[in-house]
């Protein structure tokens, strides 16, 4: 082999790096549907991590990360907006105190959610993804102390429509942790 030959063997793979010095396709690829399949395929609710990443179009422009970024942005609205659901229901015209305090808790609550899950991707941000997983934990459980709260005064049931915005949040967390426990492998 001549010292051109030698020269090509040598450069090829240093200009072209992500064909011979791969660590994980799954966190490089970008811009890729099936990597939105793949990821997916990696948590409890597929069919909801698919339709919600494929519905925002930033998706295919981003890593793995980037997708763990767009599902906890998905569960951050949730939050939000049921927040937004139970502070309305206080201004109803109810007099029933204790359903007006259990719905003030239950706001605070997925306040703190939302807090949880804006400081999981500060951990993304880090690269700490244990830490990530941890805060994406959180914001699951706010939501059931507030289902709890109702069941510590009797008479008052828990409306089913803050059962589906449970319900909503939840799985889109569990979405949100089967990307980053994919990330920290």
């Amino acid at each position: 082999m001549g010292s051109l030959g030698f020269l090509f063997l040598v450069l090829l793979p240093l200009s072209f790096p992500q064909l011979f010095f791969q660590q994980s396709s799954v966190l490089l690829v970008r811009g890729d549907a099936k990597l939105i399949q793949r990821t997916c395929k990696s948590t409890k609710h597929y069919d909801l991590c698919l339709s919600s990443l494929r519905s925002n179009s930033s998706s295919l422009k981003v890593d793995t990360k980037g997708l763990a970024t767009i599902i906890i942005g998905i569960g951050m609205a949730n939050a939000t907006d049921t927040y937004s659901y139970l502070s309305s229901q206080l201004l109803s015209n109810t007099n029933d105190t204790a359903l007006k305090t259990v719905l003030k808790g239950c706001a605070d609550k997925y306040s703190y959610a939302n807090d949880a899950l804006q400081g999981a991707l500060q951990q993304l941000a880090l690269d700490s993804y244990d830490y990530a997983y941890v805060q994406v934990s959180a914001a699951v459980d706010y939501p059931n102390v507030c289902h709890n709260a109702f069941k510590r005064y009797p008479g008052l049931t828990y409306p089913p429509e803050l059962a589906l915005r449970e319900q909503a949040l939840e799985s889109v967390c569990d979405v949100a942790s089967g990307i980053i426990d994919l990330l920290g492998r």
